[in-house]
């Protein structure tokens, strides 16, 4: 857009809505991205809406851009809706200022999109450093030729009858094959005693002959899984139990290359490219520790000068582009284990863990000991830790705080190191913790606050003017415990007080934006912005893109009976170990146990377990706090079962359930 439109030139009715969505996207990039754009013509633009993570790709844009002159450099960092864009003189960039403005290009999935330029002085991008595969990974490209490639995939009859042993077809997303045994997905083993006829296909036999040879792999494997991906599927990430295989687990790629992220507990993520004909080795920690995964999606972020190599995918800005996905095959070949595990990762191994594993309580009492092994005795160990984590109060906590009547009495049930009893200095706040620890800060900060069970607050009845209960209900183990301390809040108000209450959300992605939790994944990529990582900018900046609908925020609600017969479609995991989470990744169970990597000195009776070698990572002590993360419209089923309450208010905010009630 000129500049005789910023001044009192008279806009057309098409020009005042360019300049509202150019002005829109300058307020989004500052709130959510932190770029801060300029009124004064400079030699780089910040190009809305042309970014990698809305499905415009180096190759589709940059020829764009040079129509308008030289273009010194792209910017284009992964997984974001804008890319940066440096031109050799400040006429060439105002030149693409005035003539990119709402113009209308198709992105790589055929839709429309319109751009929104605004100058900035510079996209301020920081190094981290070199980066390295995890210990014991390694991509052998190119093993095998295209001849051998073509026979492989023409060897595999997807359209034999379905009741063959070897096909599988319980698989939503892909389709598998199995030989020699069955791989279990759900539990990522086999049945040790139930061979399947006819081992492994004759044609692996030379191949995997050749392969011992070389020395590319240990182990004679004697089981086979194969998958067909189509593009946009995926396989979601995990480890293959320890006791179950051999310290080798080899995957060959056929018809496409594909990126694999691995992931530590930590929560880094390495990002690899699998070339196709490639062979991927997982040994050692890589195997054992690391879980390897594909992201369901139509297209993959490269490397622009790299092609097809194998490697770490870096956020080389100047050089990430989109490669297309195409339908890839995977022979994965591993080594089925007779004996027990004796890695070096005791703490993650079946086979080493010297304590069974938590299991789902069956009983309250079992549920008091889960509760009082894995939340209570966690929360007084990291107490320290965990407080230096948690200083920044939530917007909308703070706005339901800040909207209570001067001197109104307000309970605080769970309130951890007490960093909301001080918002309002116009309310009487009181707060209660099951760790003393915790409590401890808050008086060491002035507050009034005490230790008590969330179960059993010792203030009277109807004297609260107000609650809240922040991420509290999610520690307690049964459907009926949840319940009685949404009851136990509700019992502290008096007739017309409010609470507010939060749990964790089994849906970390919701309305298409990916919560905070999932964004700070970290990485170990050796680019890194400076900028934020909120997806929500994506959103925001892609409004004029057809057919992009939101989600609705309407709901129906179950019963809370329908949440306890196994809702959600998560699995009955009564009689069943509690599975460990991937710190920063979704949930795929709604009970579990979730790491707390504890930074800071152990006290003097602490039970301390390390992960193990973890080559470049620093070991740290590991506890494990349980969790029941909630489904959409559980707590509010949870909330109707109690008496003479009302529900003002049910919303999602940043990977958190979160619920306004009245008591009437």
């Amino acid at each position: 857009m000129d500049s005789k439109h910023q001044s009192n030139y008279k806009l057309s009715k098409t020009e005042k809505k360019l300049l509202r969505k150019q002005i829109k996207a300058r307020h989004t990039l500052l709130r959510h991205e932190g770029i801060e754009t300029v009124s004064y013509a400079t030699q780089s633009l910040i190009v809305a809406n042309g970014g990698l993570g809305n499905q415009v790709s180096r190759n589709q844009l940059l020829p764009v851009l040079e129509k308008c002159g030289l273009v010194d450099a792209l910017l284009m960092p992964p997984n974001k809706p804008y890319s940066c864009v440096r031109y050799n003189t400040v006429e060439e960039s105002k030149k693409a200022y005035d003539t990119l403005n709402g113009k209308e290009i198709v992105d790589d999935l055929g839709q429309k999109i319109i751009l929104y330029l605004n100058f900035v002085e510079k996209a301020q991008w920081k190094e981290l450093g070199l980066q390295t595969l995890p210990p014991g990974l390694k991509v052998i490209e190119e093993i095998i030729s295209p001849e051998d490639e073509k026979m492989l995939l023409e060897s595999v009859n997807w359209t034999e009858d379905t009741d063959n042993q070897n096909f599988q077809k319980s698989l939503k997303h892909r389709r598998v094959k199995h030989f020699g045994y069955e791989f279990h997905y759900e539990s990522n083993n086999v049945d040790k005693d139930k061979a399947l006829p006819g081992g492994l296909p004759d044609i692996c036999e030379s191949m995997l002959e050749k392969w011992l040879k070389e020395g590319f792999i240990k182990h004679k494997p004697d089981q086979l899984t194969i998958n067909q991906y189509e593009p946009g599927h995926g396989i979601p990430a995990h480890i293959d139990t320890h006791s179950a295989f051999e310290d080798e687990i080899v995957s060959l790629s056929l018809g496409s290359e594909i990126v694999m992220d691995f992931k530590h507990p930590d929560g880094m993520t390495v990002p690899v490219m699998l070339p196709r004909r490639s062979l991927l080795v997982m040994a050692g920690e890589s195997r054992y520790l690391w879980t390897h995964g594909i992201t369901p999606r139509k297209f993959d972020t490269v490397q622009a000068s790299k092609g097809h190599k194998s490697g770490i995918i870096t956020s080389d800005v100047e050089d990430l582009t989109l490669n297309k996905r195409g339908i890839r095959t995977s022979f994965t070949f591993r080594k089925v284990k007779q004996t027990p595990c004796n890695c070096s990762y005791p703490l993650v191994c079946d086979s080493q863990m010297k304590e069974a594993p938590a299991s789902f309580p069956e009983s309250d009492k079992e549920a008091l000991q889960l509760e009082q092994d894995y939340v209570h005795r966690v929360y007084e160990e990291i107490a320290r830790h965990f407080s230096s984590t948690r200083h920044t109060p939530w917007p909308h906590i703070v706005e339901f705080l800040k909207a209570l009547p001067s001197g109104s009495l307000v309970a605080d049930i769970g309130c951890g190191n007490g960093k909301y009893l001080g918002i309002n200095k116009e309310l009487y706040m009181i707060g209660c913790d099951h760790s003393q620890n915790l409590v401890d800060i808050c008086r060491e900060r002035q507050y009034q606050a005490f230790v008590c069970d969330a179960l059993a607050v010792p203030i009277r009845s109807g004297s609260c003017d107000a609650c809240i209960s922040i991420a509290v209900i999610h520690h307690f183990a049964t459907a009926e415990r949840r319940v009685a301390a949404l009851q136990e809040l509700v019992r502290l108000l008096r007739p017309g007080g409010k609470a507010l209450i939060y749990v964790w959300a089994m849906e970390q992605e919701y309305n298409k934006k990916k919560s905070k939790y999932l964004r700070e994944n970290r990485t170990s990529q050796g680019m890194k912005e400076e900028i934020s990582n909120d997806t929500s900018v994506q959103e925001l900046l892609v409004k004029e893109l057809p057919n992009v609908g939101r989600q609705d925020s309407a709901h129906s609600v179950s019963s809370i009976n329908d949440f306890q017969d196994g809702g959600c479609n998560s699995r009955n995991v009564a009689n069943s170990k509690l599975p460990i989470h991937t710190n920063r990744t979704s949930f795929h169970s709604q009970d579990l146990l979730v790491p707390w990597h504890f930074k800071g000195n152990p006290g003097k009776d602490k039970r301390v377990e390390s992960l193990g070698s973890l080559g470049s990572h620093d070991p740290s002590p590991v506890f494990h706090r349980y969790y029941h993360v909630f489904c959409e419209g559980e707590l509010e089923a949870a909330c109707q079962t109690l008496s003479n309450i009302s529900i003002l208010q049910s919303y999602y905010d940043q990977g958190n359930w979160c619920v306004i009630l009245q008591k009437v």
